[in-house]
């Protein structure tokens, strides 16, 4: 429980200046969300906390103090529902895997199934973590077998790893690749891909539920989606 909420306090990341006149919205929000929410404007004092989206949950359910939740799937956010800490789930955004490589793809992979080649150097994310269900399930779709040499917490860990050289490739987010430096993109058909569904939740225990509704609407509202559309996401 302490390390949850330290891990929370040391992630947290403050969008504009704060007064005491003004209320200050906590919004726990999936790692690959990170660029696109930082160009959100809504109107209040943000505070974010990206992280997996089964850390997210973790937080929620330990009381760490948030108004509102996004999570990068609709089972994460079931859990909350289920246990009565988050009011009605509203879905703002969707999202598709891409397999990231090296700048110039020097390991030419061009296809899922070359993620299966003897020796190369694969990282994704750990199954609880959205992103490596979902790449789990893309691999299972295409019949590829891999052998990774890291599973990663979020969608970032992974993007890093590549980036970084310590991977050759790493199934993520569409969205990170084409805004991720570092890395560049392969795409991964739609009779293998995943679909991955983005719903936000005002969290019930929050201190600012009013704004924290109003948060939640301006994500799906005009403003939202043009921030979201601008780093990739699909409409919900």
């Amino acid at each position: 429980m302490r390390r949850i909420v330290a891990s929370f306090v040391a992630a947290l990341v403050v969008a504009g200046c704060t007064t005491a006149s003004e209320p200050t919205l906590t919004v726990l929000a999936a790692a690959s969300l990170a660029e696109a929410f930082a160009d959100l404007d809504p109107g209040e004092q943000v505070r974010y906390s990206f992280a997996g989206s089964q850390q997210l949950v973790a937080q929620v359910e330990a009381g760490v103090p948030a108004d509102v939740v996004a999570t990068a799937d609709e089972a994460a956010m079931d859990r909350l529902v289920r246990a009565n800490l988050v009011e009605t789930p509203v879905v703002f955004a969707r999202n598709k895997l891409a397999i990231a490589v090296r700048p110039g793809n020097p390991g030419r992979i061009r296809v899922l199934a070359d993620l299966a080649r003897p020796g190369l150097r694969l990282a994704l994310a750990d199954g609880t973590v959205p992103v490596g269900r979902f790449a789990q399930q893309a691999l299972q779709k295409g019949s590829v077998r891999v052998r990774p040499v890291s599973l990663e917490l979020d969608v970032k860990a992974v993007v890093s790893r590549v980036a970084s050289g310590e991977a050759e490739a790493g199934i993520v987010y569409a969205t990170d690749v084409t805004r991720a430096s570092g890395v560049e993109g392969v795409a991964i058909p739609d009779d293998l891909n995943v679909v991955a569904t983005y719903p936000a939740a005002v969290v019930r225990a929050g201190a600012n539920r009013p704004l924290a509704r109003r948060f939640v609407f301006r994500l799906t509202g005009d403003r939202g989606r043009a921030a979201l559309a601008a780093h990739g996401f699909l409409a919900p």
